[in-house]
């Protein structure tokens, strides 16, 4: 089942929560399919623009998970004044952040990335998604998408990404569970969001 045009539609219709936003966040582990699987649900809201924020965009080498103060400055605090966000990414190549890039303050905006559902940002999000795929498939998958030649990375990456979840898990807080199938993606609600 590839019903995403029916889940597009049931996040346009939740209440805003990041002031006009809905702040939707897809978290998982790292490989786990976040950034296609974003993708194509932000192609399923059709002709409304859905902004899709990457947080490998607001990691760093030296902080792969220590961008929490950059994304409640930069990202939170003028979504949730309904103003476009300014946030500066990161060049993995050149190791640098670069010139501000915006974000609108859109009905709908899409975070993906591991960590996007951490604690600090819960508050905000309107729902937490889940790429329910097992860190170790998970990270042989990026490990082969990425190549040998990052293979110390990953090495580096599984580590911190074992330390992050044990300290500040995503999963238990998901509201949707998202499965990659061979045509498409199974999606299941495990809460409604309510507090």
């Amino acid at each position: 089942m590839d019903d995403l045009d029916r889940l597009a539609a049931r996040l346009r219709a939740l209440a805003p929560s990041c002031g006009p936003v809905r702040l939707i966040a897809v978290d998982g582990h790292a490989g786990s399919g976040k950034s296609t699987f974003t993708a194509r649900l932000a192609a399923a809201f059709g002709e409304d623009d859905v902004p899709v924020l990457h947080l490998d965009d607001l990691a760093t080498h030296e902080e792969l998970f220590a961008w929490t103060g950059r994304m409640l400055d930069e990202v939170i605090a003028p979504l949730s004044r309904g103003r476009t966000a300014l946030f500066h990414p990161y060049d993995w190549n050149l190791r640098r952040f670069l010139q501000p890039s915006p974000l609108p303050a859109a009905p709908v905006v899409l975070v993906e990335g591991v960590g996007a559902g951490r604690r600090a940002l819960r508050p905000h999000l309107a729902r937490l998604l889940w790429m329910d795929r097992a860190a170790e498939e998970s990270w042989a998958r990026g490990r082969q998408r990425d190549g040998a030649g990052l293979g110390a990375f990953w090495d580096g990456w599984t580590t911190a990404e074992l330390r992050h979840f044990s300290a500040d898990p995503s999963r238990p807080h998901a509201d949707i569970l998202v499965r990659e199938c061979p045509e498409g993606y199974e999606w299941s609600v495990v809460s409604d969001g309510a507090a």
